[in-house]
């Protein structure tokens, strides 16, 4: 057999030679743009020559601080096939963590949109940035992105690379700790679309209208613009309109099939009137946190939309497994749920073990999996001697090899020498029709250890307090896993990736002088 390098190039002069006519739409502050691959790759060759020209090379880490956009897609081509380090940064992250992964990084070059200019402090020591006009924005000594465009060389040919040079860069979202970043090879990139593009996988096909609601600068969108650019299908990129009405309108307008986002963008969804219009959409992706099975049952009897489950981490490039039903098995209608609301089964060529010895830890290896963090020393204990990655997160294993996360190792409330899993706890409470989102920690109790506490958030209109969810919760799990205090708030806090931030939780709970009970607002 042929020994070919695998590369992210190959990705794009495929959508450039078979799919050079299908669409490519994003929408921006003024208005939609429209595009094809064959425009988007020949502008893709300018850029990368451009890029030559300031001088980036094999190595150099070329950032971008922007939505999800026709420029941003062009930047995941045009950038790794020149051999330099796409490196996307996440628009949410405080100035303190930004300034500390762009010098870490040291990323030479930053591409930022002209709508994110003002929100995007200045780094010493960066060569250049280039401002990129997705709306109104200046940013004083920016290089024109259009003007690279423009002055590149639409012939260009992306050179030959190792499959194992570094293609792409993303942080980890530091919950505990400083940021980490991880490394994404040519090799990884186009393994992990592959899998990632199989029927039972992502199962986005060319006649998609695919629409990446996860951002861009977060875990490289899950993949998405690399898979749908392989497969051929159009692409609908949302820009910074990322309310649940915008993307609303934004499906029914462009008529999107396939869309994925993080469970509390669907959330918000069940609370638009009218009701969004899905008819055109065959299927949803969620994942970034755990996906309650309310929300699953919510969309199917609702909408008629499947919402399908993945997992995986930074780490993990990021998808590792998918909950899709066994074919040939007989399931009732809770049991089906109950396992669409599982991590699901592993994709091909990823391993896993549940280490009995680190408290159930699920482990997971394979050619998308990082192997160590960038410049990190101290990054160690999150790999095993024998070579796998320690997830942190305690797992159990049911039917036809479906994985099920407990918990985070670190959200574990332990209660008397017992384990209380925050998430099951979580999703029993969020089951409740009252209750949009239900966050649970751990809080220091004289006599047990640690106690459960629910941060809930009511649904508009609903007055449930915490007799009634103590009632509620009374049959769906063990009597000392019910907490005696709940905190009921108007939204709780979210990490920049949209994970609920235990972090802030914990640290806002430990400065309350609030009695253990019951808070009504």
């Amino acid at each position: 057999m042929m020994d070919r390098p695998l590369l992210v190039k190959q990705i794009a002069e495929r959508a450039e030679t078979v799919f050079g006519h299908r669409e490519v739409v994003a929408r921006t502050q003024e208005g939609v743009e429209h595009s094809t691959y064959a425009r988007i790759v020949e502008r893709a060759r300018r850029l990368a020559s451009s890029l030559g020209e300031l001088g980036v090379g094999p190595g150099d880490r070329v950032a971008s601080f922007a939505w999800n956009s026709l420029r941003h897609l062009e930047l995941y081509l045009a950038v790794p096939s020149i051999g330099a380090v796409l490196h996307t940064l996440n628009i949410r992250l405080f100035e303190e963590d930004l300034r500390y992964i762009v010098e870490h990084a040291e990323d030479r070059v930053i591409f930022l949109d002209g709508s994110l200019a003002s929100a995007m402090p200045r780094f010493d020591d960066t060569d250049h940035e280039v401002l990129m006009p997705d709306g109104p924005g200046e940013r004083r000594g920016a290089l024109e992105y259009e003007e690279l465009v423009a002055g590149g060389d639409p012939n260009f040919e992306f050179p030959e690379l190792h499959e194992n040079t570094a293609a792409a860069m993303c942080y980890t979202s530091g919950t505990t700790g400083r940021p980490k970043g991880v490394l994404y090879s040519h090799r990884s990139i186009v393994l992990h679309t592959l899998g990632a593009a199989l029927p039972d996988s992502m199962g986005m096909r060319e006649a998609d209208s695919v629409m990446p609601v996860v951002p861009m600068f977060h875990a490289m969108a899950w993949g998405i613009p690399y898979v749908a650019t392989m497969l051929g299908a159009r692409q609908v990129l949302p820009g910074p309109d990322l309310t649940p009405q915008g993307l609303a309108e934004l499906i029914a307008a462009e008529g999107v099939t396939w869309s994925a986002g993080v469970p509390t963008i669907w959330n918000g969804f069940l609370e638009l009137d009218p009701p969004p219009d899905l008819s055109r959409v065959r299927e949803l992706k969620a994942g970034g946190s755990a996906v309650p099975e309310p929300l699953i049952r919510a969309f199917e009897e609702r909408f008629g939309v499947p919402l399908v489950q993945g997992w995986g981490m930074t780490e993990t490039s990021p998808l590792a497994a998918v909950s899709r039903l066994p074919a040939g098995v007989d399931l009732s209608d809770d049991e089906a749920n109950a396992l669409r609301a599982s991590q699901g089964r592993i994709l091909p060529l990823v391993e896993f073990r549940i280490d009995s010895d680190s408290g159930g830890e699920l482990q997971v290896r394979g050619p998308w999996i990082a192997r160590a963090y960038y410049r990190e020393p101290g990054g160690d204990e999150k790999f095993t001697d024998d070579g796998w990655l320690r997830t942190g997160d305690v797992a159990e294993l049911e039917s036809d090899a479906f994985i099920r996360l407990v918990d985070r190792t670190k959200d574990l409330v332990k209660s008397g020498g017992e384990w209380i899993s925050s998430v099951q706890l979580e999703n029993e409470i969020m089951a409740h029709p009252d209750v949009v989102e239900a966050s649970v920690i751990a809080v220091p109790d004289e006599r047990w250890g640690e106690r459960p506490c629910a941060c809930v958030v009511r649904r508009a209109g609903g007055n449930v307090d915490a007799d009634a969810l103590r009632e509620h919760l009374a049959d769906r799990v063990a009597k000392w896993w019910i907490p005696e205090r709940f905190e009921f708030m108007d939204e709780v806090p979210k990490t920049s990736v949209g994970k609920f931030d235990k972090k802030l939780l914990r640290a806002r709970l430990a400065r309350s002088d609030a009695e253990v009970g019951t808070r009504n607002p």
